[in-house]
């Protein structure tokens, strides 16, 4: 991608050389840029940028855009920021989805870029786990805390969110007694300060009575009195009114699949039968092939997710990924290999190789000289290296 930029940069510039805080002049009114997280390889496409506006990002990885992207906006280059916010959402989707904590707690710390935001809210939405039961949680900003619980959309149990939020609360104050019956006034007030932002998106009447007694009632004493009172009245008269606001309740998804009788009946597939895809239709994303002559199946499965940006190709590291064989039509003939280094689980080839090499499982992957995988004989698949069982 190579983009000229005119419209805005002198613009930009001139907010650059203002900005006191980053930019003091020396004895000689020399300015001197303080941007000390910027990689000199940044730097110099930033300053092509100023005094050029051409930004040229061919043959970079993406994680190069994203950084750069980061700092466009510590620069205050908003034309530039916008552009490689947007390049990255409409090119680079695989990849923000790898990449996805890393990306969603970056944007956040920076709190510009909404583009994003919106993007990464908008799957979280959907699959709440993404961040919910990551192992960082605890680390996510408040801002990306609150943009969430505010969702209507959000696809989790209201009491589930209400776990999470004080979950997140606990852990900003870490020298909060573990045990709750322990706590003093000031511990209590303590959390409510932490959860100001928070406690009010709750929608705390769309709780089952059962959860409310059992969850909020011993967290009574974070929430403001009227609301409180109104939980416990809702508990013992639920038809009564209330004084404090009652917020929508979330809506979720509801998938409908047709019935039987309107599914017609053809082949399932020419490749694998209906029990072999019962038994990886929960892998979701994953490689299948046929084994000339024979009617084995192999594949493999990628919980990260293919970028094919890499110049020079790149191992990624995970201890999800599998290969697998589905041997004569019989599930009780399976195999399944685990990782056993995951950080040689998945290859992203490189650019070079694309046309020859297909998704690459270390110990398993796709090869053709003719850029088809049918044509040749040079799939492979080699005895157990980096997964535990050969296929």
């Amino acid at each position: 991608m190579s983009s000229k930029f005119f419209d805005k940069l002198s613009q930009n510039f001139m907010e650059i050389l203002n900005d006191k805080d980053d930019f003091n002049p020396n004895e000689n009114n020399v300015k001197a840029i303080i941007k000390s997280s910027v990689s000199a390889q940044i730097f110099d496409v930033i300053l092509k940028y100023i005094y050029g506006g051409i930004v040229n990002l061919e043959n970079v990885e993406t994680r190069f855009s994203f950084d750069l992207m980061l700092a466009a906006n510590k620069f205050e280059l908003d034309e530039l920021t916008n552009k490689l916010e947007t390049h990255l959402i409409d090119s680079k989707a695989s990849w923000l989805k790898t990449y996805f904590s890393l990306i969603y707690r970056a944007i956040f710390n920076e709190n510009n870029f909404k583009k994003l935001e919106n993007y990464c809210n908008d799957i979280i939405s959907k699959h709440p786990s993404f961040i919910f039961e990551n192992s960082d949680f605890n680390s996510l900003p408040e801002s990306a805390l609150v943009s969430l619980i505010k969702r209507d959309d959000l696809q989790m149990k209201e009491s589930k969110i209400w776990d999470y939020v004080i979950k997140w609360g606990i852990s900003q104050n870490p020298t909060l007694p573990t045990n709750l019956e322990e706590w003093s006034k000031e511990n209590f007030l303590t959390l409510k300060t932490t959860l100001q932002k928070c406690l009010p998106l709750i929608r705390y009447f769309h709780i089952s009575n059962t959860e409310l007694f059992d969850k909020i009632i011993s967290y009574k004493k974070i929430l403001d009195k009227q609301l409180c009172k109104d939980i416990i009245q809702h508990l013992a008269a639920p038809d009564r009114p209330v004084k404090s606001i009652i917020l929508p309740a979330r809506s979720f998804v509801v998938i409908e699949f047709p019935s039987q009788a309107e599914i017609p009946k053809e082949p399932f597939s020419t490749i694998i039968s209906e029990e072999h895809a019962a038994e990886i239709s929960s892998w979701i994303d994953f490689v299948v092939a046929k084994v000339k002559g024979t009617d084995d199946i192999l594949g493999g499965y990628n919980p990260l997710a293919w970028d094919n940006t890499y110049y020079n190709g790149k191992w990624m590291k995970t201890k999800d990924s599998f290969i697998f064989s589905l041997k004569n039509n019989t599930v009780q003939n399976s195999i399944l290999g685990r990782v056993k280094d995951s950080k040689l689980a998945i290859c992203n080839v490189s650019k070079t190789l694309q046309n020859y090499i297909g998704p690459h499982f270390t110990d398993f992957y796709l090869y053709s000289d003719y850029s088809d995988f049918t044509l040749d004989n040079e799939n492979y698949c080699s005895i157990k290296v980096i997964f535990t069982k050969n296929l």
